[in-house]
């Protein structure tokens, strides 16, 4: 069908702020609506209240209002806007329920305006819990056992007829919100009472547990013709019990057999037929590991993170397609943006592994509870892409920015076969870790599995990643033969943890590396395994033979971005970072950018004239710029991580442009910054420079408590931390060393006050302040 065209003026919902479990993939979808409905000609209006987001950049749509996302404020903007439409399912939770709620008040019917694509009543199916399980009776898909509650005596009752362990799931919540696993009635009564408040319709689904059956989901989309593919099938290494947010995940699926591949696919299809979804959706699935029982956890009517993850897994544009979809186009009239010649209507295919590891904010917020459940935890995540599981999780453990370059985990390794085995029933974020260590000490694969449930095959990869360390600690130097060194860089194992298997600099190993022409090759994100010639400039690397990126003559520049959201580091840098891009393109530059982060705009497939989804470590970086060889590099742009790769890019030769790495470094060291604000005569709390516990505790005294700890190179307070004793000193110094600190800490006289802060932009000459703000 043709685009419907009585659609002229489209209102477009937002997510609002970043939090726990709705991030950044919703300023990503949003934008790829504006831009897909700007492209057909039709007047934008878009409301939100995040500052930080390219989505409200006054140059996306035709109309940005930044305003709070509550019913009164929509009305009001309806009012004035009079557009004809809202699209409702690319704002996550809050702009599904905002666009939900003026429906059911009839506010909408009144002004004449309508939602696109899916309807309120395929919404209503999706999220409120009764409708969707009786829906999935009708259809003869299975439910886990059972009730829907708007109480929570309800809920006990259930749970004493079923037995505990019980799911408390409530409906329209995003990332497992006020939900949580209940193993007795003292727990099921608090997480039921919190799910019921979370819940616009005060309503909870109280689910018999399946913790242990794999967890698989399906990115399915579907047109107004009722034509339907499914996009990409993903697998979540951790099982049943643990948010998809809080898990690794896989894509494609790894461990499924064909039929059970198929049995799943189908029953997708089936479900996104029955709710009459028009666009796409996530459907999730429980997987008896032993037998072909399946169960149908819950369906997102909406784009969300996993959409996020397989659209970036596949190349195969989900918010944008959904979006045409909504004004009324076939899925078999939507041109595929990569490859240009076939439709949105051919299923991708993959042919490499893609692996998301979540990125948690335990290394800020040490205390916290770290045990990982059905309410999600992790504040981003980072993806990688690689030609096997071990390439893809070796890169994407890289990624988070911790300090882990291997799956070896000093903490684990000295525990005994005791602890471990204690440890290894705690569901948290460093559970691969312990693993490992398990199987380092020489626990075997059975009786892990029999205590976290995770399947052997993933328990039998990661042992073959641990045996190779443990050869290589072994055997140093004389292990590193040509077609060892040649197997291992294909396992993903990076030079840096080599070398440190060895006991040498990093650059010995890339010297011995490059040395025997082991150089890696450069893949292309297709959607269709090279079936068909693609136009997409999206790569990754992997140590194969056939180099498929071939950099141009052009004048170009490399942009660093700035990896995984974390608490400190959050979507203002991906604005900047595509802003960055955009004004490099149009000084009439090649922009390229290496990312790592699946759920940015930065890493679409067609804002950079070349992508590189990569990890942000200087291993990975150099390689890029190696084969481009770019007239320059900005880092200023990616947060402190591409700051801290600035020393890494100036060494190997290439021009930073902009703020130089000695002005960088100026700033971010510590000793450097103090004796800069001497030479210009400002004045400043009196501090000392130190790197050991000892050297702070005695700055501490002489200084006089209380004092301020703070480390170089950090970002949004990350270490920094006030402290009034010799114990706290003791205790912030230990979470500081965690990592190796290359640069030194200040310890400086704590002064309380007002903090005002200047924003300042200069040209090498004449200075603009933009603003000065008042906390």
């Amino acid at each position: 069908m043709p685009r419907d065209k009585s659609i002229k003026k489209v209102l477009i919902i937002g997510s609002g702020p970043i939090a726990i479990g709705q991030a950044a993939e919703f300023d990503y979808a949003g934008t790829q609506a504006c831009r897909a409905l700007k492209a057909e000609g039709i007047y934008t209006v878009l409301v939100n209240s995040n500052p930080a987001t390219i989505m409200t950049d006054k140059e996306m749509a035709n109309r940005v209002y930044l305003e709070p996302l509550t019913p009164e404020v929509l009305k009001n903007i309806i009012r004035k806007e009079k557009p004809d439409s809202i699209l409702p399912t690319l704002g996550g939770q809050t702009g599904l329920n905002l666009a939900c709620e003026l429906a059911e008040s009839g506010f909408l019917d009144e002004q004449g305006v309508r939602l696109l694509g899916t309807t309120v009543e395929s919404i209503k199916k999706s999220e409120d819990r009764e409708l969707f399980k009786n829906t999935m009776e009708e259809i003869g898909e299975p439910c886990i056992d059972s009730i829907i509650t708007n109480t929570v005596d309800g809920a006990v009752d259930f749970a004493t007829q079923s037995g505990y362990p019980v799911i408390v799931r409530p409906a329209y919540t995003l990332g497992g919100t006020g939900g949580g696993i209940a193993e007795n009635e003292a727990e099921l009564r608090e997480i039921c009472a919190r799910g019921l408040k979370a819940s616009r319709v005060t309503q909870c689904l109280i689910e018999k547990c399946v913790s242990g059956w794999k967890e698989i989901e399906f990115e399915v989309m579907r047109d107004q013709s009722d034509n339907s593919i499914t996009i990409c099938s993903m697998e979540n290494l951790d099982p049943v019990g643990i948010h998809t947010g809080d898990s690794i995940v896989l894509a494609p699926a790894q461990t499924l057999r064909d039929e059970e591949y198929k049995m799943l696919r189908g029953a997708a299809l089936n479900i996104i037929s029955a709710l009459k979804i028009c666009g796409g959706c996530n459907v999730q699935f429980a997987l008896n590991p032993t037998s072909m029982e399946y169960a149908v956890i819950e369906v997102n009517p909406r784009v969300s993170r996993s959409s996020a993850l397989a659209s970036k897994a596949t190349g195969y544009p989900i918010a944008k397609v959904a979006t045409l979809v909504a004004i009324g186009y076939n899925l078999d009239e939507i041109l595929n943006g990569v490859t240009k010649t076939t439709y949105a209507c051919f299923e991708p295919t993959i042919d490499y592994v893609v692996c998301k590891f979540p990125r948690w904010p335990f290394d800020k917020f040490t205390e916290a509870n770290k045990t990982l459940g059905t309410r999600m935890k992790a504040t981003g995540e980072v993806m990688s892409i690689g030609a096997n599981f071990e390439e893809a999780i070796l890169k994407s453990v890289r990624s988070l920015e911790l300090g882990f370059n291997s799956l070896d985990n000093a903490k684990y390794n000295k525990m005994t076969k005791d602890q471990l085995y204690c440890q290894l029933t705690v569901k948290n974020d460093e559970r691969l870790f312990c693993i490992c260590a398990a199987l380092r000490k020489g626990v075997s694969i059975n009786l892990i599995n029999e205590i976290t449930t995770i399947d052997k095959w993933f328990l039998t990869k990661i042992k073959a990643i641990v045996d190779t360390e443990e050869r290589i600690k072994a055997e140093k130097l004389d292990c590193l033969t040509a077609p060892f060194m040649r197997e291992i860089k294909r396992k993903g194992f990076s030079d840096k943890a080599i070398a440190q298997f060895c006991g040498v600099d990093e650059s010995k190993i890339r010297a011995i590396r490059t040395g025997l022409g082991i150089l890696p090759a450069y893949k292309m994100v297709d959607t269709c395994a090279a079936e068909f010639e693609a136009v997409s400039p999206y790569y990754y690397s992997t140590y194969e033979e056939e180099n498929e990126s071939v950099p141009t003559r052009d004048k170009k520049i490399v942009v660093l971005g700035s990896g995984p959201i974390r608490i400190g580091q959050g979507v203002e840098f991906d604005y900047c970072s595509v802003q960055c891009i955009k004004a490099i393109k149009s000084a009439g530059y090649e922009a390229i950018i290496i990312n790592n982060n699946p759920e940015t705009v930065s890493t679409d497939f067609d804002i950079s004239d070349r992508l590189y989804f990569e990890p942000l470590t200087p291993e990975e970086v150099l390689n890029v710029l190696e084969l481009e060889r770019p007239d320059g590099v900005i880092v200023q742009f990616g947060g402190q991580t591409a700051i801290k790769l600035a020393k890494t890019v100036a060494d190997g030769g290439f021009k930073i442009l902009g703020t130089t790495v000695e002005s960088i470094n100026d700033a971010e060291d510590r000793e450097e910054f103090d004796k800069l604000l001497e030479r210009l005569n400002i004045s400043r709390p009196k501090g000392k420079t130190v790197y050991t516990k000892e050297e702070a505790i005695e700055a501490a005294h002489e200084l006089g408590y209380p004092v301020l700890v703070r480390p170089s190179y950090v970002l949004g307070g990350q270490g920094m931390e006030i402290a009034y004793s010799d114990a706290e000193i003791k205790d912030y110094m230990d979470i500081i060393n965690v990592n190796i600190q290359e640069h030194p800490i200040l310890v400086d006289q704590y002064i309380s006050g007002k903090e005002l802060e200047v924003d300042a932009i200069c040209d090498g000459k004449d200075v603009l302040i933009p603003g000065i703000m008042e906390h």
